[in-house]
């Protein structure tokens, strides 16, 4: 690693790092230690089983030991699927000024299972320590972009697959992560709050220096009346409260507000043409609860920065679409879905959690932003590069009756049979560097296929 070995051994002593070097397709963290590095404290992780791309996960408890601060410690396997598990991790000065991080596994499989580590364990674990080094890496390059202060930042929707990450980015780099939550806060760490029923006392975001929004209901699924007012609410509700807070607090205001959003904001059917920031919105569901979740985000303009981060279609095998693929595709089964003619303006996880961090800890960036790639594909190029990265057929389609039978009608025409051509070129006019431009590489990066 180009850095010095005080930033790379940092970076992995700060809440988070387990989180940003466990990969959506590898499994997830259920809960970090705390301390991250203490003597005999425990992180609880689901594990992926191989080739599954994180869909069939196992329960993994592991507990830290040998600490030498600055220099290396370890990890134990106290519950997990295999024998034994002992993970060392060293860290050199090259002198050079960066550090050779070494990484020792040494493992025991189950009883009576000795071709297990030859044909699993070790193409499994070479994959591992591939994307833990490309996102070490990509995350200390963002860091070192993005110098200043160390930041305060509240988040909401923390515990969602966006926030889950960004929170570890942010924290890993240094920065105080403070989460609103919807119960009685456990630390001083947490902010209580209660969209739906208006509380937020504005002294608790006194001291903070961004907050960042992206509490919301998930769209999927069949669109009734209950629905719909579910999703308008917990956006447009909350983001008010927020906005409310900060003119409460006038001077003493957070200096921004990063506000989610959605390219729904353009309406299902941009025509295939591209369409971008200064676009108008559309008029369907989606759209206006866009739109007011905006407008809502808005009201904080006359006393802080206000940033609109409209996100394309996530790719990760942890939610959204890409997991509903999955299954069908793993099984040589997927295909496009309807025409295929219909464009798909699509984001990496890692890209999506990288430009929320870039709006927060970037002072001139301001107003809306497309949070998608730069090279958008139709429904029909999507399906095959998924099906190539999988090493699966993508010949079956899915007519569009599929889509309605489980979204309904305006659902499916609103999400899984969208067309939104977007531009990403104000993001990358105002600085960012997309880790994925391509789909080809976003999904070999997501499922782990490289």
């Amino acid at each position: 690693m180009p850095h010095p070995v005080e930033d790379v051994f940092g970076w992995h002593a700060r809440p988070g790092a387990l989180t940003r070097l466990t990969p959506a397709w590898a499994g997830s963290v259920v809960e970090e230690s705390s301390p991250p590095l203490g003597e005999g404290t425990r992180s609880r992780l689901r594990v992926a089983v191989p080739g599954s791309c994180g869909l069939v996960t196992v329960p993994w408890t592991a507990e830290h030991h040998g600490l030498v601060p600055g220099r290396e410690f370890r990890d134990r396997m106290v519950r997990g699927p295999l024998a034994a598990w002992e993970h060392r991790h060293r860290f050199d000065d090259d002198g050079q000024g960066g550090t050779v991080v070494t990484d020792t596994v040494e493992y025991a499989a189950l009883p009576g299972d000795r071709r297990f580590g030859d044909r699993l364990m070790g193409p499994t674990l070479e994959r591992q320590f591939e994307a833990r080094a490309r996102r070490l890496l990509a995350d200390l390059e963002f860091h070192a972009g993005h110098p200043g202060r160390p930041l305060t930042v509240a988040l909401t929707g923390a515990s969602g697959t966006i926030g889950t990450q960004l929170a570890a980015l942010l924290s890993t780099g240094g920065h105080t992560v403070l989460r609103l939550v919807r119960r009685a806060p456990r630390g001083p760490h947490e902010i209580g709050w209660d969209p739906q029923g208006g509380q937020l006392d504005p002294e608790s975001l006194r001291g903070v220096d961004v907050v960042v929004n992206l509490a919301g209901r998930s769209i999927a699924g069949r669109l009734g009346e209950r629905a719909k007012q579910e999703i308008h609410d917990s956006r447009v509700l909350g983001t008010r409260l927020l906005a409310r807070a900060f003119v409460q607090l006038g001077a003493d205001a957070p200096a921004a507000l990063v506000s989610g959003s959605a390219i729904g904001y353009y309406g299902a059917d941009t025509h295939g043409e591209e369409v971008t920031e200064k676009s108008p919105p559309g008029d369907d569901f989606l759209a206006r609860v866009c739109r007011a979740w905006e407008q809502a985000a808005m009201e904080a303009a006359p006393v802080t920065r206000v940033v609109l981060v409209r996100t394309g279609v996530v790719q990760t095998p942890a939610g959204g679409a890409l997991r509903a693929q999955l299954p069908l595709f793993l099984a040589g089964l997927g295909g496009r879905l309807g025409s295929g003619r219909q464009w798909l303006s699509w984001i990496s996880l890692d890209d999506a959690v990288g430009l929320l961090a870039h709006a927060v800890l970037s002072p001139g960036l301001h107003g809306p932003v497309n949070a998608v790639a730069p090279l958008p594909v139709t429904g029909r190029e999507h399906a095959r590069v998924l099906g190539k990265v999988l090493g699966r057929p993508a010949l079956l389609p899915t007519p569009g009756l599929g889509p309605r039978l489980v979204l309904g009608a305006e659902g499916a025409q609103l999400m899984a049979l969208a067309d939104q051509r977007v531009s990403a070129d104000r993001a990358i006019d105002r600085g960012y560097r997309f880790r994925h431009p391509d789909l080809g590489s976003a999904l070999r990066e997501e499922l782990g296929r490289f």
